[in-house]
C-alpha cells in the first residue's frame, strides 16, 4: 500500500503563518470589521458563517439585598442564510428556584452531584436567583415574550433577513441565587459575588438551528461578540473578570497599582470592554488580595483571592503564580498563542469552571490541588471551548476530553514527573467506563445521560482518550500538527466534531472517518488479542467490534526483538513507524495471520499500552 506521508516542517511552517492575532486593549468595543483577521482563515469559496453580537450593559448591584438592575442594549447581526422570526434568551438564574428542571433533575437522577443533590429546593424567595424581563423591544417596537424556565420566548415584530443587523433593547431585574452550582453569593469561601451567566443571554443560532437548551446542569454555548459593561457597586468591592478596566483613575482602583485614590460616595461604576468573547463573567468582594504577574510574551496574569485566608493558603497562592505562567506558555506553545492581553484567575468559583479570560475556582485547597488538579484544567479550558467555542452541552467531550488532554500532558512536563504515558489513569478510567455496562454514546447530550458518573467519565476521560489514540493511529507528531492547524483553523469559531477528525484526515492523509464513527457515536469496544504461536506464525483475532490498526512486538527464540505494524485497511495509509510494515487487516475477517522470518517465543500487542485495549491480559503471549 502507498504511504501518504506530509512534510511535518511545511505544515508547521503553514500554520506559523497563519498564528492568531492579538487582541489588545481598547478604549470602546472593537466594530465587528475590526475583529474580521481575527476569525480564522476561512476560504472566501467557504459557506462557513456565524452570528455576532455587540452588548451594551449598566448593572447597578445592592450588595445587601443581591439584586440588581439592569440595561441591555443588544445589536444583533444576522449573518446567517436563513430568516428568523424569533429569538430566544438564556435566563440561567432562573435554574436556582424550586421545582426548576435543575432542581428535579438533581432530585430524580440516581448519583445527584453532591454540591446540588436537594438543596435548591430548599431555597428561600431571598435565596433564589431569578432574571425578570420587564421590556424587551427591537427597534424600537415593543416585542412580545415568555419566560419558559430558562429561556426566554421572543417574538419579533419584523423578521430579521439575512445580513440584516437589529437593535434589542431590555430593561430587566435579577436577583444573585445563594451559590450552589457556579455562580452566586456568598459561597462556603465566603466570596460576596460569583457572577457567572449572570445576565440575559442570547442563546447561539448556527446552521443546525436554534440552541436554546435549558438550564439543567451542564455547560453553555454562546454567540461570538463584544461587550461594554459598566457595573455598579459598593465602593469597597473589588472586581476582577472578563475584560479590560477602562476607567481606573474614575474609580481609584488599577489593576497594576491597587487602590489609589477611591473618589467619595457610596457607589463606584467599573467599566469594562471584552472584544471577541462569547461570554461575559466577574467576581466582586472587599476582601480581594489582588496580584500580578506577567507572562513572558504573553498575558498580564491576574491572581484575586480572598484576604482572609490563613497565611498558608495566601502562601499557595502566590507560589502558583509563576507555575501558571508556566502553563500559559506550555499551552500557548502546544495549541496556539493565548490571543488577550490578560487573564485571571480568581477565587470564587465551587470547584472551577471556566469563562472569557478568566476562570472562578476555590481558593482554600492545598498547593497541588489548586494547580495541578485545577488551574491546570480550568486554563486549559480557554483553548478548549473558549477560543475553540465548540458546544459544552451537546459535545461535552470535546472541551473537557481535549482539556483534560493537554492539563495531564502540561502537569507531567512542567512538574518534570517524566512519565512515558501521562494519560495511563485516564485510559483506566475510561476502559472502567467501558465495561461497567453504563457507557452511553458521545453523541448523548450532556443532560442526557443516565448517570453523572458516566457523563464526566465519557466526557473528561472518553475525551482524552480521544486524542491521544488518535495519536498512536496517525503518529504522535502529526497529531501534535492537527492540534495546532485544529486552532489555527476554528479559533473564534464553533467547531463541531467532524472538523477535528477532518483536520486530521488533512495532516495526515489517511481515512479517519471510522475513528470518529465508532469511539465517538457508539459504545463499541476495542478488545484484540493474540489466537495463537506456532514455530514463525503468528494468528491474532479482533474481539472486540471495533477496528484498530495494530503495533505489536515479537521477540524471537534467539533474544532478539523485531516491532511490527499492521495497517488498517479502511484507512487507506499508515501511520509514520519505525517498525516493519506487513499487509493490511480488512476489519471484517475476525483473524489475521502473518509470518516471522525467525522463530517467536512471544508476542505483545501494543506494548505501550496507547491503544484503549478493553482487555489487555489477552495482549501477550
Amino acid at each position: 500500500m502507498k504511504r501518504l506521508f506530509i512534510s511535518a516542517f511545511s505544515l508547521l511552517f503553514l500554520i506559523s503563518c497563519n498564528s492568531t492575532k492579538e487582541i489588545t486593549s481598547t478604549t470602546a468595543p472593537l466594530p465587528q470589521t475590526h475583529l474580521t483577521p481575527l476569525l480564522s482563515n476561512t476560504n472566501k469559496t467557504s459557506s462557513y458563517w456565524q452570528q455576532h453580537v455587540d452588548y451594551k450593559m449598566e448593572i447597578d448591584m445592592n450588595v445587601k439585598t443581591y439584586q440588581y438592575k439592569g440595561k441591555q442594549t443588544l445589536v444583533y447581526t444576522n449573518n446567517s442564510p436563513d430568516v428568523l422570526n424569533k429569538v430566544f434568551y438564556h435566563l440561567y438564574f432562573n435554574a436556582f428556584q424550586p421545582g426548576s428542571e435543575m432542581d428535579v433533575r438533581s432530585r430524580t437522577i440516581a448519583d445527584p452531584d453532591g454540591r446540588v443533590k436537594d438543596r435548591i429546593s430548599k431555597l428561600k424567595p431571598n435565596e433564589i436567583g431569578y432574571i425578570k424581563v420587564n421590556a424587551l423591544n427591537q427597534n424600537g417596537i415593543a416585542l412580545k415574550y415568555e419566560t419558559v424556565g430558562t429561556v426566554l420566548e421572543v417574538d419579533l415584530a419584523k423578521p430579521i433577513q439575512p445580513g440584516e443587523s437589529v437593535t434589542f433593547i431590555m430593561n430587566f431585574d435579577a436577583q444573585v441565587p445563594v451559590q450552589i452550582r457556579r455562580s452566586g453569593r456568598n459561597n462556603k469561601e465566603g466570596v460576596a459575588l460569583s457572577m457567572a451567566q449572570w445576565y440575559p443571554k442570547l442563546a447561539e443560532y448556527d446552521f443546525e438551528g436554534w440552541h436554546a437548551d435549558p438550564y439543567i446542569g451542564r455547560e453553555f454555548h454562546g454567540v461570538w461578540g463584544n461587550f461594554d459593561v459598566k457595573l455598579t457597586i459598593d465602593k469597597d468591592y473589588v472586581i476582577g473578570g472578563t475584560g479590560y478596566l477602562q476607567n481606573p483613575n474614575e474609580i481609584g482602583y488599577g489593576y497594576e497599582t491597587g487602590i489609589v485614590n477611591r473618589p467619595k460616595g457610596n457607589k463606584l461604576t467599573w467599566h469594562f470592554v471584552a472584544p471577541n468573547v462569547h461570554d461575559f463573567t466577574w467576581a466582586a468582594d472587599p476582601d480581594y488580595n489582588h496580584d500580578t504577574m506577567q507572562v513572558p510574551n504573553g498575558p498580564l496574569l491576574h491572581f484575586f483571592y480572598k484576604n482572609t485566608l490563613s497565611e498558608k493558603q495566601k502562601d499557595n497562592w502566590k507560589r502558583i503564580q509563576p507555575k501558571s505562567v508556566e502553563f500559559m506558555q506550555y499551552y500557548s506553545k502546544t495549541v496556539g498563542k493565548y490571543p488577550y492581553k490578560q487573564y485571571s484567575i480568581i477565587q470564587g468559583g465551587d470547584g472551577g469552571m471556566e469563562y472569557a479570560m478568566c476562570t472562578l475556582i476555590l481558593g482554600e485547597g492545598t498547593y497541588e490541588g489548586i494547580i495541578k488538579g485545577t488551574i491546570s484544567h480550568e486554563m486549559a479550558h480557554t483553548w478548549f471551548q473558549f477560543l475553540l467555542a465548540s458546544n459544552e452541552s451537546k459535545h461535552p467531550w470535546m472541551d473537557e476530553g481535549f482539556s483534560t488532554y493537554i492539563e495531564y500532558n502540561g502537569v507531567n512536563t512542567i512538574f518534570n514527573e517524566g512519565k512515558t504515558n501521562p494519560l495511563k489513569d485516564i485510559y483506566n478510567a475510561y476502559i472502567y467506563l467501558a465495561k461497567s455496562g453504563k457507557e452511553q454514546p458521545q453523541t448523548t447530550h450532556g443532560d442526557r445521560y443516565n448517570f453523572n458518573r458516566s457523563y464526566s467519565l465519557a466526557s473528561y476521560y472518553k475525551g482524552a482518550v480521544f486524542l491521544a489514540q488518535l495519536g498512536y493511529i496517525m503518529g504522535e507528531d502529526n497529531l501534535q500538527l492537527t492540534i495546532k492547524k485544529y486552532f489555527n483553523d476554528f479559533a473564534f469559531k464553533h467547531p463541531k466534531p467532524l472538523d477535528i477528525i477532518r483536520t486530521a484526515e488533512k495532516i495526515s492523509g489517511l481515512e479517519l472517518d471510522w475513528y470518529l464513527t465508532d469511539f465517538t457515536q457508539t459504545t463499541n469496544t476495542i478488545d484484540y488479542g493474540i489466537k495463537t504461536v506456532e514455530n514463525n506464525t503468528v494468528t491474532l483475532e479482533r474481539i472486540g467490534i471495533m477496528p484498530m490498526p495494530i503495533d505489536l512486538t515479537v521477540t524471537y527464540t534467539d533474544g532478539t526483538t523485531e516491532d511490527f505494524y499492521i495497517p488498517l485497511q479502511m484507512m487507506r495509509g499508515e501511520k509514520p513507524t519505525s517498525a516493519t510494515i506487513i499487509k493490511d487487516w480488512a476489519w471484517a475477517y475476525p483473524t489475521y495471520t502473518f509470518a516471522t522470518s525467525k522463530t517467536v517465543k512471544s508476542v505483545e500487542i501494543d506494548p505501550k499500552n496507547m491503544m484503549a485495549d478493553i482487555n489487555r491480559e489477552n495482549n501477550k503471549m
